[in-house]
């Protein structure tokens, strides 16, 4: 059995001590990090290196966006895919050597896409339609069990917002969206661990904004996410979310996600 988390930190240097709180009381074999917000050489190795996290694959960049994937299972890098094709540090994937032997994990950052749905007047927001389209074509030519994991800036199904109508027109939600990220999802026939173990219409969230989550008002979304081929998928036997991090003190506006496969 082995356990892989995903956590949007938003900065890895800033929140260390909640990531090394979160490590000692869960403990999975994996974490896999989105929004790290620093370059390699200012990555708090130390921190991971002493909670016997001594593998680890960073792709990051100066004070945005970036990618971590730590484990204390031996990994080879894998892929590292520019889908934005932008140079921003988006995606790392690893291949498991230990136990999980050959699962690729692959750890994503979708962009947000900005304020507008609507690429003509918000560039931003057809960058994130055209990263899920490359996405795509990548999927439809993955031959290994894979885990794809991430924050994926979109909630798809009605359940995974607090207000399905209010939020139609609101990016992250819009029917535009969900169907560019359904075409993905058949690319490769990736199943959704978040809903085959919590399934719908279940309370599933994983981001709160600061001023909602502050105001003790539970419009949440669920952004972040954890796929896998259906080889990999039918080894899975749990997932759950962590939701108590988002009440630490100054925490990042996303929670983690864990999953145990039986590998």
């Amino acid at each position: 059995m082995i356990s892989v988390a995903t956590w949007n930190i938003n900065s890895v240097r800033l929140r260390a001590d909640q990531v090394e709180r979160f490590l000692t009381q869960e403990s999975p074999d994996v974490l896999c990090l989105q929004e790290i917000k620093t370059p390699e050489n200012l990555f708090p190795h130390d921190v991971f290196e002493k909670l016997g996290y001594t593998h680890r694959a960073v792709h990051g960049q100066k004070g945005y966006h970036g990618v971590a994937t730590v484990s204390r299972i031996p990994f080879r890098d894998f892929s590292k895919h520019d889908w934005q094709d932008n140079g921003e540090a988006r995606h790392i994937g690893v291949e498991l050597l230990g136990p999980g032997n050959g699962l690729i994990v692959e750890n994503v950052y979708i962009p947000a896409g900005g304020d507008v749905p609507d690429r003509a007047v918000n560039p931003k927001f057809g960058q994130k339609l055209d990263f899920l389209e490359r996405m795509t074509r990548w999927a439809e030519k993955i031959e290994r069990p894979t885990l794809i994991t991430g924050d994926f800036n979109i909630a798809p199904l009605e359940c995974d917002v607090y207000d399905h109508k209010a939020l139609l027109k609101v990016v992250s939600h819009t029917p535009t969206e969900v169907e560019t990220l359904q075409r993905f999802a058949d690319a490769h026939g990736w199943v959704d661990l978040g809903r085959k173990h919590i399934p719908a219409p279940e309370r599933n969230y994983s981001w709160w904004s600061y001023r909602s989550y502050w105001r003790a008002k539970d419009q949440g979304r669920r952004l972040d996410h954890m796929w896998a081929s259906p080889e990999a998928a039918a080894q899975t036997r749990s997932h759950r979310f962590v939701e108590e991090t988002r009440k630490w003190e100054q925490p990042s506006d996303h929670i983690p996600l864990i999953t145990e496969l039986d590998l």
